[in-house]
């Protein structure tokens, strides 16, 4: 495990770029209805193409018993990254939308942080300026809003904003912009007996809230960015959980690797992902036996998503960056890019 650094790991990709600030069937009732899918309807939001064909012939080589790399269902592990490559992640990440605009209830709670920075900037909703914040800014921000409370308290919190907050493109809840496409691998895989987990550079408590209401998801099966809590008792003597600004796990990079081998004990047969902090884990994966699949999300649509990169001469970003050096790997290691573009019939369940 890493040393103690910064909460939340939000660093791990330099967070903001700017400041312009459903649900699928849980569990099993998912498996159920993925299984009464005719065969040629399971992925039906894809294009023909290298990218389904190869979510196709993966299931197909590691679930038929007579295939030479046939996998035990124990053995069935998928782990993906949440932002960017099941949901929306542009123009900011949703935890630090969240963290931001938790500032004025901070504020009201410790009047004495309103002239002090950041949070006065925070407070003047100034953008611009918001948006030149530098990243120790950003982080005292980020232990200001997620520590100091219960887990339970974090959670009611995390739950009441979600039902609230809505993306500033497209006006809807956060949870409404999960990637159908996606929705449907999950959905496939969940269906063949392969567990799926999340495995991402996010706040686990924050991912945990919703995980299993938008994805299909138990809590238990998201590894994320952690950081330390502490037992106590309450002023009624019940026993309780703070959290506290001190990371534990920044789930990031390798970091993910060592978090897949924390909390699954099992090297993953597929993973899913879309910028340099997933690279480690999709070569992780690979480096197992028999077949493994890799596939990294490009975006590359600016007209229904976001077009970034800066491979494939894509714009440049600091969220979700994909650089070419990762593009030239995905293609010297036979990882499937997808194209959102042309690998995608549509992006999010509301679209007609």
């Amino acid at each position: 495990m890493r040393r103690t650094r910064s909460l939340n790991g939000i660093d791990r990709r330099r967070v903001l770029s700017s400041l312009a600030l459903l649900p699928v069937l849980p569990g099993t009732l998912v498996a159920a209805a993925a299984q009464t899918r005719a065969p040629g309807d399971l992925l039906p939001s894809w294009s023909d193409g290298p990218a389904k064909q190869a979510i196709v012939d993966f299931v197909r080589a590691t679930t038929e018993p007579s295939s030479p790399t046939y996998v035990a269902p124990g053995d069935r592990i998928a782990v993906f990254d949440q932002d960017g490559t099941l949901w929306v992640e542009q123009p900011m990440y949703a935890q630090v939308a969240y963290c931001l605009e938790r500032v004025p209830a901070l504020v009201a709670r410790k009047p004495e942080l309103r002239n002090v920075e950041p949070f006065k900037t925070v407070l003047s909703g100034n953008r611009e300026a918001m948006a030149k914040l530098p990243l120790r800014d950003i982080e005292k921000i980020l232990a200001a809003t997620l520590t100091g409370m219960t887990v339970e308290e974090f959670q009611s919190e995390v739950s009441r904003w979600l039902e609230t907050a809505r993306h500033p493109r497209w006006n809807r809840p956060y949870t409404e912009l999960t990637f159908q496409p996606m929705q449907e691998v999950l959905q496939y895989l969940q269906s063949n007996a392969f567990k799926t987990y999340i495995v991402t550079g996010g706040g686990q408590d924050f991912v945990r809230v919703y995980a299993a209401k938008t994805y299909g998801i138990p809590p238990e099966q998201v590894v994320g960015t952690a950081g330390t809590t502490k037992f106590g008792y309450g002023r009624n003597g019940q026993p309780l959980l703070t959290k506290e600004p001190k990371l534990l796990l920044n789930d990031d990079k390798g970091g993910k690797v060592e978090g897949i081998h924390l909390m699954i004990g099992r090297r993953p047969v597929a993973a899913f992902g879309n910028s340099v902090g997933d690279r480690e884990m999709l070569e992780y994966t690979r480096a197992g036996q028999g077949a493994p699949l890799a596939m990294l999300v490009l975006h590359d649509d600016a007209a229904r998503e976001y077009a970034y990169g800066p491979a494939a001469g894509l714009p440049d970003s600091k969220i979700g960056t994909f650089t070419p050096a990762l593009y030239d790997e995905a293609r010297k290691r036979d990882w499937t890019v997808i194209s959102m573009k042309n690998d995608w019939k549509r992006i999010f369940a509301f679209e007609a």
